[in-house]
């Protein structure tokens, strides 16, 4: 059974309560009351006065077959059988009077009040159970109708058998539709939170693809520098030893090896156009240029400036501020803080029109910290044709290199995304207790499922 996204839990078709809300099953339970308070009263007073038996007898007629309605409630099945066995025993009993009544007789077998109660209960088995069922449940209703009707037959009414048996088929028929479309409406939810599932875990595959494929250019590089460097390292040193050569060339070699075995599994990863030129995408999620050119060097925080003048190139205000001394970073932390910026001012600029953003980058001691903030939009967003997913991006870069992150609307309607990265991350288990616990607490406080979503930024909550 499939699970729902949000809870874990499995998604159930409640068709043992038709009345899909708390108002209807109430409205649903008060109309069929009052039918049968009316079946039960009005029935009663014609099956006396029709079948000419006492009134006393006529009212316990009358309650019987209303009372199988308010079973029918719970019981539809239950009720539709005792139903049927009341209006039986009720035709039956009213036979021998039939000589009796003056021409052209009442109505038999089926009474008016057993008509509209039989019909009723039928509708609300129909609603509860299979189609099969309810056709079955028909047809023992019809069968009836003709034992009674055809067979047994009487002397002094007016059949009602063939009327009653059109009734019963339309109430079944208007049953079995309703259910079906319940059904259906259900299915449908289930599919669009099954779609909606399957698109933000693609879209989560397709970012941690893309943080694979980065890193992939990243580490490559490092292990062509060092092959590089244990092949030339023994022309710089005079009269080099055989057990320092021998070394440096099992340097060099398990150096191409893992550059071999890297790029035998994370190639895949790369684009099929190679040749193509670089290209920026104004948008700030580098789609194209990744996929254009995906052996272009890897952007960095020295590109910083030149991101900003694009965005601005795009109609955003942007001011970049940078404190702190500015110095080399590890590529894997150089690369996740450009993107993460870049991200963040592709959020303004499809979901804060008109509004101006800062740009904060500190350089810390043992972290870099990063802190986009953007001022209210001043007229409503257009529809975002992406996949709102950019926080999760966001974080997964964030986590890898066991940093935080935290994204949540600012006091005066803006917005915030702050990140802090380890500038060394540890690499048993990507775990990094970060330095500012201002900061921490604040990602604590504004990170995870809970976080309450931003109408103007729905993919910076990470579930929209």
């Amino acid at each position: 059974m499939p699970a729902d996204p949000r809870t874990g839990q499995p998604l159930r078709t409640h068709l043992r309560k038709p009345f899909g809300t708390t108002w209807l099953r109430r409205l649903t339970i008060l109309l069929t009351v009052w039918i049968a308070l009316g079946v039960s009263l009005a029935g009663g007073n014609e099956l006396s006065s029709s079948y000419d038996l006492s009134t006393a007898h006529g009212l316990v007629a009358g309650f019987a077959l209303g009372g199988t309605l308010v079973l029918a409630l719970w019981r539809p099945i239950e009720a539709w059988a005792l139903n049927l066995a009341a209006a039986v025993v009720i035709a039956l009993i009213a036979r021998p009077h039939l000589a009796e009544t003056p021409t052209p007789g009442p109505n038999w077998p089926w009474s008016t009040p057993a008509v509209l109660a039989d019909a009723t209960v039928l509708l609300l088995l129909a609603l509860r159970v299979r189609t099969r069922t309810a056709v079955a449940a028909l047809a023992a209703s019809a069968m009836a109708t003709f034992l009674l009707q055809g067979v047994i037959g009487g002397q002094r009414y007016s059949g009602t058998g063939i009327t009653a048996v059109a009734v019963f088929a339309v109430a079944v028929l208007v049953g079995t539709a309703l259910r079906g479309r319940k059904e259906a409406r259900t299915q449908l939810v289930e599919q669009e939170t099954l779609t909606a599932s399957e698109r933000a875990q693609r879209t989560l595959l397709e970012e941690r693809s893309r943080i694979a494929r980065e890193l992939h250019d990243v580490v490559a590089h490092h292990m062509s520098v060092i092959s590089i460097q244990a092949q030339v390292a023994p022309h710089l040193v005079e009269n080099p030893t055989d057990e320092l050569k021998e070394n440096l060339e099992g340097i060099r070699q398990n150096a191409l090896d893992a550059l071999t075995e890297l790029r035998r599994v994370l190639g895949v990863l790369r684009s099929e156009h190679p040749d193509a030129p670089d290209v920026f995408d104004p948008t700030g999620t580098d789609t194209g240029a990744n996929a254009a050119a995906p052996h272009a060097p890897q952007p960095t925080l020295d590109r910083l400036e030149a991101l900003v003048d694009n965005i601005r190139g795009a109609g955003l205000t942007v001011t970049l501020d940078i404190t702190g001394r500015r110095r080399a970073l590890p590529p894997g932390v150089e690369l996740s803080a450009y993107r993460i910026v870049q991200e963040a001012l592709s959020n303004v600029l499809r979901h804060a029109p008109g509004a101006t953003a800062r740009v904060g980058v500190a350089y810390e001691p043992r972290a870099v910290s990063l802190r986009v903030v953007n001022s209210p939009p001043q007229w409503p967003a257009p529809p975002s044709p992406g996949a709102g997913h950019g926080l999760l991006g966001m974080r997964e870069r964030a986590s890898m290199l066991g940093g935080s992150l935290s994204a949540y609307p600012a006091r005066d309607g803006g917005y915030v995304v702050s990140a802090y990265l380890p500038a060394y991350p540890r690499i048993e288990g990507l775990a990094y207790v970060p330095q500012d616990t201002r900061h921490a607490d604040n990602a604590k406080a504004h990170t995870g499922p809970t976080h309450t979503p931003d109408p103007q930024h729905p993919d910076k909550d990470g579930t929209a």
